[in-house]
């Protein structure tokens, strides 16, 4: 008996699948790729359910006749290739015909569609399991109509591995927004569960961009341009105002091709080398015009990587082209031998505004009366543990087990080691607490000194109290006067609505009106000038961690701790013996949430050594 044997055609189609078809967006993908190939001057793209109940993807292009409609669903059946040669020409986005096939054999696929030169019936075709089971005459528009439904209905392993409906759509939505940028000239429409997400006229790029990202890229985007002998440059890089502490918009094609590729990543950033803070990085939308036989796109299942010929002087041109424009427009600092450099502002000082120095005099001053430390904190600060404490935070401790119920997830361990300081001892007695240089706060034991960090002490103080109450009781929050004002890109104001209900527990309130969020209310604890760098460090929480819910509530709380805490500092025994106090009856008090260290401890025998 033969060991060997053919796979069966269903079979194969669905190990074909796995690699073309691995979510709801690949089918997005590879369909609005097709229609763009057929000449598609409109693309309208109809998403149920992030696509586990139908995707439709709708086009005006060519339309094909009842042969064709029949033969596209054949594994290999392409258009595009004819001699091997044709390989190392492409200027389409799909050739290998595996797409169809393979969306077939996992999906239940309607097909409408009708030739350019029909005079009046279109084909209408469904297909399930790679099985037709209708091949009708029907009258239909010019163009063709995919309807792709129950998609995993015969792999329910695969189905099972799908996200939320909120990642999967984000994955639609990346790859609708790729395809749609390489291609301005083409009227784009994009529909979920009945809501329009976008409605992209036919435009120049620089409109696509800010019709996709928002207004705030319409004075802030800078174009770049290169012609070599390799190939040419073309598009847009952001102002340094762009840079963010995640990536967030950056898009490379090559010959109106989306694909990545970390090495030019890094001949990007490495031009914005001066002009950005550290672990900040650019936008940019850079399109590469080369040679199709110079690059292989054939590397890879889903085309997003590319091999290119002349990697390394590609690097150089577009690590050039990148400054050059950066320089041009008067970003990039410049060299000018004829110019004093001794009063040269440096680059990232020179949005601060120019203030008036102004001294300030103390008529009542006496060198020898001594004097105390004034609290920093605003009219409106609440970073005080006393504070906390009279706002209602309860002292009632949750388990973990409550963490899960709240959040429907499962909770990992945390451990964190502790160091060996005789709790008891420091939080019963009253002890003498020196005001070292800010923020060390020393304090006497019976076995040595005791130094804190104020403000990381503070931070671990609110913290606990934060997480202790919030999970069943919403934070109080003070409605502000005037709303703070946030610029958001449309993925940050996206993340903000998924985790609306969470932000609202922890007292923030907001309204999102287009490209901007409105903060109305926050919790009463904070001051205001927390809230500009408060609300970036969530959305970096939000946006960009690959981490469960449970986890998003951990490090949002660990964030208004920071911030809440930034203005404290100790201005009285009575004040220092309370911080003392509250953190030893912390469970966790010689860590922050983020791990730093909050305690360093200097025993009697050490000090003996030293004399």
């Amino acid at each position: 008996m033969s060991v060997i044997q053919l796979l069966p055609e269903h079979i194969a189609n669905q190990i074909a699948a796995g690699e073309v078809v691995q979510r709801p967006a690949s089918v997005v993908k590879e369909m609005v790729e097709n229609a763009i190939d057929a000449g598609a001057t409109a693309v309208k793209v109809i998403i149920k359910d992030a696509g586990r109940t139908l995707i439709q993807i709708i086009d005006d292009g060519v339309g094909m006749n009842e042969s064709d409609a029949v033969m596209c669903f054949q594994r290999h059946a392409t258009s595009k290739i004819r001699t091997a040669n044709d390989l190392f020409q492409l200027t389409t986005k799909g050739f290998r015909g595996e797409a169809l096939a393979s969306i077939a054999a996992i999906a239940h696929v309607t097909l409408k569609t009708k030739h350019k030169d029909e005079p009046e019936l279109g084909t209408r075709i469904e297909v399930e399991g790679n099985t037709i089971r209708v091949n009708e005459r029907e009258v239909c528009p010019v163009g063709t109509s995919f309807e792709v439904k129950n998609i995993f209905y015969n792999v329910p392993a695969r189905r099972n591995f799908l996200k939320s409906d909120n990642v999967e759509f984000n994955h639609i939505r990346d790859e609708f927004e790729r395809v749609a940028l390489a291609h301005p000239e083409v009227a784009f429409s994009l529909h979920h569960n009945g809501t329009k997400i976008h409605e992209l006229p036919k435009s120049i790029l620089r409109k696509r961009i800010v019709d996709i990202f928002g207004n705030n890229y319409l004075t802030k985007l800078i174009p770049i341009t290169e012609e070599t002998h390799i190939g040419r440059i073309e598009g847009f890089i952001g102002n340094p105002e762009l840079a963010r502490k995640t990536r967030g918009e950056q898009f490379f094609f090559v010959n109106n091709r989306f694909f990545k590729d970390s090495y030019f990543n890094h001949a990007v950033t490495m031009a914005y080398h001066g002009l950005i803070a550290e672990k900040t990085y650019p936008i940019y939308f850079i399109f590469l015009d080369i040679d199709p036989a110079k690059i292989d796109v054939n590397i890879h299942p889903t085309k997003t990587e590319i091999k290119f010929e002349d990697d390394k002087a590609l690097y150089a041109i577009l690590h050039s082209a990148v400054r050059d424009s950066l320089g041009r427009f008067n970003i990039a600092p410049t060299l000018d031998f004829e110019q004093e450099t001794a009063f040269e502002v440096p680059y990232e000082q020179r949005k601060q505004p120019v203030v008036a120095p102004f001294i300030s005099i103390d008529s009542n001053y006496n060198p020898f009366q001594s004097s105390q430390m004034k609290n920093s904190g605003g009219s409106r600060d609440y970073s005080s543990s006393e504070a906390l404490q009279s706002k209602g935070f309860g002292s009632k401790k949750y388990s973990p087990e409550d963490w899960k119920n709240f959040y429907n997830v499962e909770e990992e361990d945390e451990k964190v080691e502790q160091m060996t300081i005789e709790t008891e001892e420091i939080a019963q007695e009253k002890h003498h607490h020196f005001l070292f240089r800010f923020p060390y706060l020393i304090s006497t034991t019976k076995s040595g000194l005791l130094v804190i960090h104020q403000q990381r002490a503070q931070q671990r103080i609110i913290f606990e109290a934060v997480n202790e109450r919030f999970i069943h009781t919403p934070i109080a929050s003070q409605t502000l006067l005037f709303p703070f004002e946030v610029p958001m890109q449309r993925t940050e104001a996206d993340t903000w609505k998924a985790n609306k209900s969470l932000l609202e527990q922890l007292g923030f309130v907001g309204r999102l009106e287009e490209n901007t969020l409105f903060i109305e209310a926050m919790p009463d604890f904070l001051s205001d000038d927390n809230v500009p760098k408060l609300i970036e460090g969530m959305m970096d929480v939000m946006l960009y961690r690959s981490i469960d819910k449970a986890d998003i509530a951990f490090h949002l709380v660990n964030e208004i701790s920071v911030a809440a805490a930034r203005r404290f500092k100790v201005d009285s025994q009575d004040v220092a013996q309370t911080l003392t106090e509250q953190l030893f009856q912390c469970e966790h008090h010689s860590v922050t949430p983020d791990g730093k260290k909050i305690l360093h401890t200097l025993k009697l025998e050490e000090l003996d050594k030293n004399f």
